[in-house]
């Protein structure tokens, strides 16, 4: 929770995408391998929390500098691809916890991953051009741009200006197009207080922590209930991994046809049925197995609507302050998490109900949030007022 919140600021201003990114798996490594060799328990407890400050960032920056690049018509189905990754390796997990009982061994081997990216992956990949673009980099934007475009087979005609949605209009693009090189601007910072002054992104901050919180209950009190399940508890958990994957192709699909609100509205609501068909199954006989089967059909729309969050937040902010109201969703997903286990531990049906409950007020808070379908990413706050038509609330 503290990592998001810190790495989304430090990924909107000096480090970027791409740097919070190296800097948060780089940590990630260090302290989880350093876990494994905890001498006490206090120790290992401020291990464990630097770990965790550290991974909160690496999903969030991942993801943004994955998707901004990525125009409207292919962003969703790219958002949501990435995901397939992120079960994957719950799946994978449960297959090394089993191969290594010994938590010690397990530090380690759930580190790797995150030398391996570093080494392989990062040094391959590009800064965001968005990032390169409202800190005033023009030139690097640019060139970054020529690449991209070079790699698809295509040419950047001259004269073509990358420019800031406020700074859009002709007398602008012709002072550019005018001259041989792009000069460099003053760079455009934003933080979690420029959210909260403007009353567009205010609204909407405060509503997507709110669905993000309620989702993330859900989420991981479902893969937590396992327990309460009195089934194998390495199955289920493999089980809940495998039944995320067909709903991250489902939403991948319908996103683009149906819209980012009403697909999280209807997936927060088709777990809440389950959920709480799941509450009025009984825990013994036949009907346990009908319980643990809805609680992989609640896994199945929740992982869809936990996902699909993800794309829909990053898209209802501009750039200068992306990062930093995800960062604040996913601090409130994380105080879900935190939350979740003391639903869980009340045992029975009681869980089912809570979860029931957070999943149908989650979908009527989605109600009040505007569709961001076909929409472009802004880069500032003053151009998204622009282009939104200066209506506040949505």
């Amino acid at each position: 929770m503290l990592g998001a919140g810190t790495f989304g600021h430090l990924s909107d201003s000096m480090l970027g995408r791409k740097g919070s990114l190296t800097v948060v798996c780089l940590l990630n490594a260090v302290f989880g391998c350093l876990t494994a060799l905890a001498p006490d328990y206090w120790t290992y407890l401020v291990l464990r929390l630097l770990t965790g400050f550290s991974t909160g960032g690496v999903g969030l920056c991942a993801f943004v500098l994955a998707t901004e690049p990525v125009g409207s018509s292919k962003r969703g189905v790219a958002g949501m691809s990435t995901f397939y990754f992120f079960s994957t390796g719950i799946a994978m997990l449960s297959g090394i916890a089993y191969i290594f009982p010994s938590w010690r061994e397990l530090y380690i081997a759930s580190s790797i991953p995150s030398i391996l990216f570093l080494v392989i992956v990062l040094p391959f990949i590009s800064e965001s051009p968005r990032w390169y673009l409202v800190r005033g980099r023009i030139n690097e934007a640019m060139t970054l741009m020529r690449t991209i475009a070079k790699s698809n087979g295509k040419h950047l005609p001259d004269g073509v200006v990358l420019a800031l949605d406020e700074d859009v209009n002709e007398s602008y693009v012709n002072e550019q197009s005018d001259k041989q090189g792009f000069a460099a601007k003053e760079a455009i910072t934003g933080s979690v207080i420029d959210v909260i002054r403007s009353p567009v992104t205010r609204i909407r901050l405060v509503l997507a922590v709110a669905i993000n919180f309620m989702c993330s209950v859900v989420y991981y009190g479902l893969s937590l209930n396992v327990v309460n399940l009195d089934t194998n508890l390495y199955l289920n958990v493999v089980l809940n991994a495998v039944a995320e994957m067909p709903a991250f192709t489902i939403t991948a699909v319908l996103l683009d046809k149906f819209g980012r609100k009403p697909l999280t509205i209807g997936t927060l609501w088709f777990s809440s049925f389950f959920c709480f068909a799941g509450c009025l199954m009984g825990g013994a006989g036949i009907w346990k197995v009908v319980r643990m089967i809805c609680g992989i059909l609640v896994i199945f729309g929740m992982a869809g609507t936990y996902n699909l969050l993800f794309i829909y937040t990053a898209e209802l902010f501009p750039t200068v302050v992306r990062n930093v109201a995800l960062g604040c969703a996913t601090q409130s997903a994380q105080m879900g998490a935190i939350l979740a286990p003391f639903i869980v531990v009340m045992g029975g049906a009681l869980p089912f109900a809570v979860f029931a409950s957070c999943g149908f007020v989650g979908g009527l808070l989605a109600f009040y949030l505007p569709e961001t379908l076909n929409r472009p990413l802004y880069d500032t706050i003053t151009g998204m007022k622009q282009g939104e038509g200066g209506l506040s609330g949505v």
